[in-house]
């Protein structure tokens, strides 16, 4: 067991820190503060390879191990966590659009979809089927050789600036369950999709968030991702991944906190000293780090046991994003309580953090679905041995 990075994998971060600073840093405040979608800076992170770290290489994709694909979100959410997070999402889509469409359909998006160029939004949640992504309603009918899709989809992240749009859709009857659904890779602009309104959220502000209705879209059958019944199977896949990565932008948040915080005690004087040598805040400070730790090793030991195809690699992908992100927030909270006033305005990132963190919580599967993933697992006879 092995805890110490190799020297590619510190060169992977560092590529990330290094981009991050010279493009996310200067800009992500106004992002926030404007609402914009940074398209060009994601193509910049494209051109880095950024945007396709885990898609297979027959999709242009550079194929690495989730574990290093945590590094580099780690070292870009440490400075802007909402274009982080749709960073990943778009990474998620592109992996699954690349490992199950067909060869055409791959073939045109991979490298378009890895490069940056164009930007892909993942669609599973309804307004009636969030936690319960089982009973969605949105339905995709063969008609002939397309499938006519109807229904509408909630809270997608990038909806509206996006190209393609890989969706799940009921294609067996209302009582199929699980088993009745499938994935697809929708082009954006089709005929038939509609996007709401750009949703004014707490957080999150450089990456839009819509609802999205399709009304007779028509797509070619061979847009379909895999076989028919097996999308809730590939959505499952891509939320083992999305959970590390979600749980990785609150580990970059809460160390992009902590080297704030760090560096304000230092500057920062009361009582005529500055305020790292009171002991109180030492110890607070001391407690951040330690969680921020534990937190970080617990997503990359989810990280390995995907990358090892592992039995209980999903219950360590649920570990990971309850941990980190509850962890992570805490960090941040107590970074910003660190600042005192200052944390609280604008002029400072320590806000901004928070509300780009605490979303973390309840999206890829609320914390409290984490635990129901969990407690299921646990309560088989071999878990307590399984599970270390």
């Amino acid at each position: 067991m092995d805890f110490e990075l190799t020297e590619e994998q510190r060169a992977f971060a560092q590529t990330a820190r290094d981009f991050a600073q010279a493009e996310l840093a200067p800009h992500a405040a106004h992002w926030d503060e404007e609402g914009i979608f940074p398209k060009e800076a994601i193509a910049k992170a494209g051109e880095l390879g950024f945007c396709g770290l885990y898609a297979p290489e027959a999709a242009g994709g550079l194929a690495l191990p989730r574990l290093d694909a945590t590094l580099v979100f780690e070292e870009m959410a440490a400075v802007d966590p909402s274009t982080t997070a749709f960073i990943t999402i778009h990474n998620m889509a592109t992996w699954m659009l690349g490992t199950w469409a067909t060869p055409a359909v791959r073939d045109h998006w991979g490298p378009l979809l890895t490069t940056g160029e164009k930007l892909a939004s993942y669609c599973l949640t309804e307004p009636g089927a969030g936690s319960d992504a089982a009973s969605l309603k949105t339905r995709a009918e063969l008609v002939g050789n397309e499938y006519v899709i109807n229904g509408a989809k909630a809270f997608i992240s990038g909806a509206g600036s996006t190209d393609v749009l890989v969706l799940m859709a009921r294609t067996g009857d209302a009582a199929s369950g699980a088993s009745g659904i499938s994935a697809f890779a929708v082009p954006a602009d089709t005929p038939g999709i509609s996007y709401g309104k750009k949703e004014q959220k707490m957080g999150w502000n450089s990456q839009p968030t819509r609802t999205i209705s399709f009304d007779n879209v028509r797509i070619p059958a061979d847009h379909l991702l895999g076989r028919e019944g097996e999308g809730f199977k590939i959505a499952m896949k891509g939320l083992d991944g999305g959970r590390i990565n979600i749980a990785t932008c609150s580990v970059g948040a809460a160390q992009g906190a902590l080297n704030a915080a760090q560096q304000y005690m230092q500057d920062r004087k009361q009582f005529g000293k500055p305020i790292a040598s009171f002991q109180a805040l030492q110890f607070k400070l001391a407690d951040m780090a330690t969680e921020l730790v534990a937190a970080r090793q617990m997503v990359r030991l989810a990280a390995s046991k995907l990358d090892a195809g592992a039995r209980d690699a999903s219950t360590y992908c649920a570990m990971a994003k309850r941990f980190a992100t509850d962890a992570g927030f805490t960090v941040v909270n107590e970074a910003l309580q660190l600042h005192g006033g200052y944390g609280y305005i604008r002029e400072y990132p320590l806000e901004r953090l928070l509300r780009d963190a605490r979303v973390h919580q309840i999206l890829e599967g609320t914390n409290e679905i984490m635990r129901v993933i969990i407690a299921r697992r646990m309560l088989d006879g071999d878990a307590t041995e399984a599970i270390r």
